[in-house]
């Protein structure tokens, strides 16, 4: 049995093994692929894509494919890291693993980002869904002042806050009950995007798709890093590393078949809209594909219909995503990083109970009062920062850690994961100056965290150099 090199690799392999650790393997290949569209296909298509549009025109697909060979490039290396690091922290343990435990904090600080500021515009995202769907069944909608945020005029966002306790309680009841409800979600809102396909294409005019591109290549760009948003989550299917039945041969196959089918998808939807209203018909709508459905049919039904499908589709992302963000923080409460009530388990639901809550409250605050369009570029470049990082770990492990049992290999290997980076870093560069910024207060306040904390409680610390030398890991 092969003896790893590196102390890193050692924590992040055997954190998952420790007595007690509780969770339990359910998930089979079919729930992880769901899974994984369940934290995929959400606010991105059924409200993003209005942003993406108005940015790039009908030249949105050319954008939804540049944002897909991005994710397709770093989901070669979440295959392989996924597969031959089959634990519940996803990036944040294969870059502990690679890069060392300072790079991971990182990594870790940024996800927390990625994942509270999608829950949360996500969850902003569902409440426009909820009104749209209210207006197509009685014709009423929700007063504002419980359905925006002060920003927007309102008082609180409640059905925000609804949709996000709504997901706690499913996660704390346990991972079986979460897969099942994800996966039913999922293949619902599938059944619904290829009926606006359909319903799209029976209106389909060649003329709504000149000019193509208005804006140009700088139009394509930014529409590139706007559809980004919408693929945002595929990487939670490594979160579920230690509840797969056989993590390390399922999980590399949900990564891959997940971005497939969601590139496909979303071209699929955008042509659709594009091609029967036009894009300036389509660009900055909100709830645009109830609009355009509206549109062709000439009566709301219809609208409900893809209203109901968006409420469905993106209350499943907010259960996905919470869920990778709670076993995320159990892996680095695992390590000594962040306090350890994140790491505890009820043995009655083999869930983190305490871990789940405190998540539910803090993501449910920005959603019910913050505005977050300001911070979605932020979330952008931490997310695009932490797949560099991936791609490089794969790298790092396999100069480093050559006997490391990998089910799965990166082609074109060490092409792929460069262009990754490549493709990682064009798009953290088309956010622009002020993001960049932003970014750079936010690593900084990360930096100050984990030398005022997470160095002085690291279980990294108390592995001595014989653990290092001599114990091999279990496995998973």
């Amino acid at each position: 049995m092969p003896r790893y090199k590196s102390p890193h690799l050692l924590v992040a392999e055997s954190g998952a093994d420790r007595e007690g650790h509780g969770l339990k393997r359910t998930m089979g290949l079919f729930q992880l692929v769901c899974f994984g569209v369940g934290a995929i296909v959400g606010t991105g298509i059924f409200v993003g894509l209005s942003d993406s549009v108005a940015q790039a025109g009908p030249a949105v697909v050319v954008s939804f494919i540049l944002a897909a060979i991005t994710c397709v490039f770093t989901a070669f290396a979440f295959a392989e890291l996924g597969g031959a690091i089959p634990v519940s922290g996803s990036s944040y343990s294969f870059a502990y693993a690679g890069l060392g435990e300072g790079t991971a904090f990182l990594v870790g600080w940024c996800l927390l980002l990625e994942y509270g500021v999608s829950v949360s515009a996500v969850a902003v995202g569902w409440s426009q869904y909820v009104n749209e769907l209210l207006d197509s069944l009685v014709g009423l909608r929700l007063p504002a002042a419980l359905s925006a945020g002060p920003a927007e005029g309102g008082v609180i966002n409640l059905p925000a806050v609804i949709v996000i306790a709504m997901a706690a309680v499913l996660l704390v009841r346990g991972v079986r009950e979460s897969a099942r409800a994800t996966a039913a979600m999922a293949v619902l809102k599938l059944a619904v995007l290829v009926a606006f396909v359909a319903i799209g294409f029976t209106a389909f005019q060649d003329g709504n798709l000149t000019p193509f591109s208005p804006e140009g290549l700088a139009g394509i760009g930014a529409g590139t890093t706007a559809a980004f948003f919408s693929y945002i989550g595929f990487d939670a299917i490594t979160t579920a590393g230690e509840e797969a039945k056989n993590p390390r041969r399922d999980i590399p196959v949900a990564i891959l078949v997940c971005i497939g089918l969601v590139t496909v998808l979303y071209c699929a939807v955008a042509l659709a809209a594009i091609g029967a209203i036009g894009g300036d018909a389509v660009g900055g709508r909100p709830a645009a594909l109830s609009y355009v459905v509206n549109q062709v049919t000439g009566a709301t039904v219809g609208g409900g219909v893809i209203a109901f499908g968006a409420v469905v589709a993106i209350a499943s992302v907010v259960l996905a995503v919470m869920y990778g963000q709670t076993r995320i923080l159990m892996s680095m409460s695992r390590d000594g990083l962040i306090p350890r009530v994140f790491e505890r388990v009820s043995p009655k639901t083999s869930t983190p109970v305490a871990g789940t809550l405190i998540v539910a409250l803090v993501f449910a605050l920005p959603a019910a009062f913050a505005p977050l369009d300001a911070v979605v570029n932020l979330c952008t470049i931490g997310t695009l920062a932490i797949m560099a990082v991936v791609n490089i770990a794969v790298i790092v492990l396999r100069r480093r850690e050559p006997d490391l049992a990998r089910t799965f290999r990166v082609p074109l290997y060490p092409l792929t994961p460069l262009l990754g980076v490549g493709f990682c870093l064009y798009l953290m560069y088309e956010t622009g100056r002020a993001t960049w910024l932003q970014f750079a207060v936010f690593l900084a306040v990360g930096a100050a965290l984990y030398l005022l904390y997470g160095r002085r409680n690291s279980r990294l610390a108390r592995v001595t150099p014989t653990d290092a030398a001599e114990r091999v890991p279990q496995g998973v």
